[in-house]
């Protein structure tokens, strides 16, 4: 597998584990770094691995949690470094995300996510990684 699919693996563990509102695979899926971060749409940004994830145990074990789907997928990857540009679908409304990841011995972890609003549905087609090694 190379460096971009296994990229995109990471990526798609983090939104199955979104889908499924499986906190301790989202604990999996994020770097054990310091200065780990999230900005949720309409959210200040939220900093440390401690507030990041009870970010996210808020929102999933919320009253509405929402449903999420991943769209059109790329990776781009510089080294042991690596980010993801992809949409975020939820019931019906579409969002922009940049995934940020790190390469920790053989895995991919989750350094940053940010999401905010598109301006609608993507005009791209799913396309395959884009290894930039």
């Amino acid at each position: 597998m190379s460096d971009a699919d296994a990229v995109l693996f990471a990526n798609e563990v983090f939104y199955r584990a979104f889908t499924t509102r499986d906190i301790k695979a989202l604990r999996e899926i994020w770097a054990d770094a310091p200065g780990i971060s999230c900005t949720h749409p309409g959210w200040n940004p939220v900093i440390g691995r401690t507030a990041v994830m009870e970010s996210f145990r808020s929102i999933l074990e919320g009253p509405n949690p929402p449903a999420i789907r991943c769209i059109g997928a790329q990776a781009f990857v510089y080294g042991a470094s690596a980010y993801v540009l992809c949409h975020e679908e939820l019931n019906g409304n579409y969002l922009t995300a940049t995934n940020l990841f790190i390469q920790v011995g053989r895995q991919w972890r989750m350094l940053h996510h940010h999401a905010g609003p598109a301006a609608g549905p993507p005009q791209i087609a799913e396309t395959p990684a884009q290894p930039m090694n």
